[in-house]
Parts: C-alpha cells; structure tokens; sequence
C-alpha cells in the first residue's frame, strides 16, 4: 500500500517547558481503541488478480471469483491469534467495491462469484460479530474508476458511499480513510470534514483514520516502527490527509494540543495484496513479535495486513506465522514475576487502578526472591493523559544499584527487551515528566526461548 506523500516540515517544540501546558486525553472511544492492542487489515480486491499493488480502475469485474472464499475461517484464525479487530480493503484506489453498491457497476455485484449475489464486506462483519471480533472498513477517497472523481459531485458519491457502509454493516470499529493518491491523479479537493461528520454521525463509536487524525495518525513509515520516543499528542496545523511530515507523526510532540494517538500500519508480506511469488517471504511469528515490540510496545497500535489469496483464504505460511506469533507472546507474558512484590494496582492489568510516582521519587520492588528477567514493561493511566518524558530502570546487583536502561515515552504501553538479569529488587525512577505520573502497570518477564 505504498502511498506518496508531500511533506511539511514542522517545528517539534522539544525544548519547551514540559510544565507549561495543560494536558490533552484521549476520547473514550480512542482510549478503548487503543487498549486493543491488534488490528488486521485485509487487502483484498481486483488486485489479487492482476497481480498489482495499485490498479488503474479498468479492471473488469470478471476477473474477481475468490471460489473458496470463507470469512469465519479468516476471521476464526485472527480471533484465535489475538487481533481484536479486521478491517476489509471495501475499495482500494481502484474504485472496484467489494459490497454490491448501488453507486457503481464497478462491483462484485458484477463478478462471477456466487453469481453477483456475494458482499465480502458483509460477510466479514457478520463473521466478527460471531466471533466477538469488531469489524472496520477502508475506503479509499482516490477513486480511478468513478467518472465523477476530480469534481465536487465526486464528495457527494463518496459520502454515499461512507453511508452505505456505514448503515448497511452493523457497528462499525474504525473506519480508514487517508491521503494516498498517484502523481497521474487528477486534481480533487476531499471533503474530509464533510466525511468525519458522517462517520460521527452514523458511527458514534468508531475511531477515525486519516493520516493525521482526527482519532488516530499514521505512524509515519510502513516497515513496522513508532518512534523510540513517541507521544500520542501532536498539532495539526497546516496538516491534512496526506500532508504531513512523516519524523513528526513517528515520534509525535510532548506539547501537541491534540491527543492522535500512532497506528503502525505494516503488512505480514513484502506487498499489501497477495501475490504467489511472495509466499516464501511471509514474516515468521519471530518477526511478527518484534513488530509488536516497535509498535505496541512503543505506545503504538499495531495494524497487521494479512491479504487473502486468489481462493478467499488465507494462504498456510501467513496462517503458521501469526500462530506462531501469539504463542510467543503468550508464552512471554503469562507470567508477571512482579506479581506479590509490587502494590497490587501495578499489577491487575487495570489502567484505572494505578499509583502517583513524582519526579525523581524511585519505586523500589523487592521480590520474594531472586528472579531472572529480560523483558520489562510500563503502563501508564492514558486516561489522565500522558505524562512520563523519561525514566529509568535499574537493579541491585548486591552491593549498588546499577542501570539497566534509561528510556523515554511509557504512554499506554512500553515494553522493552533487555539482557538476562538476576535480582532480588529492582527500581524504577521517573527522571522527567509532565505532571506526577499515574503508573498503571509494571511487569517483569522472562522471554519464550522461541523468540
């Protein structure tokens, strides 16, 4: 899904008194959104065909016959490996719709598969509802096929489109839409406030991607990576759907005025659709771990494509490496070490219950015995805002403490990778922040041998 964007370079404002400000928190549906943790994207269109990254919008609908296609098997695997919820490519810049829209012929209303009767967008949803996986749609606003693209009348079939998705659909999750478009495209200008007021409208509840908000931003890359320091706060001045600069959205801004949290978009393949000769360069679940480091683990989202194959599944290598993924990090996080030697709030897995660190005043946790470790994690209350500009881990070796890693943002998760290390207590010391940090979590975990 490569996407061409023109960059505006912005002043980050680093230096600025980290005190000055009051702080920006999440909307109910951001905090929800974001305590998901996983998302898959499935990219699934005419391009599976033809074999292309981006189509042209002269494809024919015949070529699109997915025979074996079974969204309960799709959506069962993803439930099983951990993603909370499965966003469908509903219209890539193709203009080809997987839903049988009543706007265009351009449609699987006129594919041979299930005759023209089929909706893959409704399958998927029907299938998360099953599965108690929330659905997600992407909509792509670049449209090569639609006559009326490059006029206002194009707003208007675009936001009938949205309604038609959005109302058809049950609840919706999150809906996709972003800036991506080719230099052969012709000049529009989106209604992108026309859009999100629809989305409120008739989706209260779902989160909104845009590149740069207003819910959720774009991370900034397509390899997989937030930012080591990443806030969930920026400023959007002069920034619109594909106007932004790609530094500022990785990292975010410790004095944004706007809480827009980071969605790390990366797909398991080389390419976002399938394609045959790529089947022996899946990502390994080993892989796939390391991505929810750098993005999860990093106050991120993690938005795993996963593209169906030509029959309507999943091809075995994808399915192997995402098993293999949540067995993995099952296997890392099943045990909290810190469990029974820290105050009981640090470790219920409840943001809301969490304890006040000020600056400079170190939390000491001393096990019931030595223990050996080499991954930590922190979690602080987003719902208060987000607080922690850096901090630092260290344990007694003994006879003094020693460093083990200073670090910057925690927000609502940070995880790090560390070297094996025997202690009997470690502490943790808040070496600047906003305001005094509530501290929702803190775990210490031995890592599968696997990883």
């Amino acid at each position: 899904m490569k996407r061409i964007y023109f960059f505006v370079l912005l002043s980050l404002f680093w230096y600025e008194p980290l005190f000055s400000q009051s702080l920006p928190k999440p909307t109910a549906r951001q905090l929800a959104w974001q305590q998901l943790e996983t998302t898959a994207f499935l990219h699934f269109t005419v391009n599976t065909y033809t074999d292309k990254e981006w189509g042209d919008g002269t494809e024919s609908p015949q070529i699109f016959n997915p025979t074996e296609f079974d969204a309960r098997k799709i959506v069962k695997t993803l439930k099983e490996t951990g993603f909370k919820i499965v966003i469908i490519t509903a219209k890539h810049h193709d203009g080809f719709c997987l839903w049988p829209s009543k706007l265009t012929e351009h449609s699987v209303k006129n594919s041979p598969w299930k005759n023209g009767n089929g909706d893959v967008v409704k399958e998927i949803a029907d299938a998360c509802r099953e599965n108690g996986v929330k659905f997600g749609f992407y909509l792509s606003p670049w449209d090569q096929h639609e006559p009326s693209y490059g006029s206002n009348n194009y707003n208007s079939f675009y936001k009938n489109q949205l309604k038609e998705l959005l109302t058809n659909y049950g609840e919706v999750a999150e809906v996709w839409l972003d800036g991506a478009k080719g230099k052969n495209a012709k000049d529009m200008q989106y209604d992108f406030e026309g859009y999100w007021q629809l989305v409120r409208q008739l989706q209260p509840k779902a989160v909104l991607f845009s590149d740069v908000g207003p819910d959720v931003r774009w991370v900034g890359n397509e390899s997989g990576n937030a930012g080591q320091t990443c806030w969930s706060t920026i400023t959007t001045t002069n920034m619109a759907p594909g106007k932004a600069d790609s530094k500022y959205l990785n990292t975010g801004d410790p004095n944004g005025k706007l809480w827009i949290p980071a969605e790390t978009d990366v797909s398991i393949r080389p390419g976002w659709f399938y394609h045959a000769s790529e089947d022996n360069q899946v990502k390994t679940g080993k892989e796939l771990v390391n991505l929810y480091y750098q993005s999860v683990g990093r106050n991120s989202l993690l938005l795993l494509n996963i593209p169906p194959n030509r029959q309507g599944l999943f091809s075995e290598p994808d399915i192997k490496s995402l098993y293999d993924f949540r067995s993995i990090l099952n296997e890392t996080f099943k045990t909290n070490l810190a469990k029974g030697s820290a105050n009981a709030a640090l470790t219920d897995g409840q943001l809301k219950t969490n304890v006040t660190v000020p600056v400079n005043k170190p939390i000491e946790l001393a096990f019931k015995k030595q223990v050996t470790f080499n991954r930590a994690l922190f979690q602080e209350n987003i719902a208060g805002g987000q607080r922690i500009a850096e901090a630092q881990l260290e344990y007694w070796n003994g006879k003094a403490w020693q460093k083990i890693e200073t670090f910057t943002t925690v927000g609502y998760k940070r995880l790090l990778r560390l070297p094996e290390i025997t202690a009997s207590k470690v502490r943790f010391t808040v070496l600047q922040a906003k305001q005094p940090v509530q501290l929702a979590e803190i775990g210490f975990y031995q890592a599968s041998a696997k990883e």
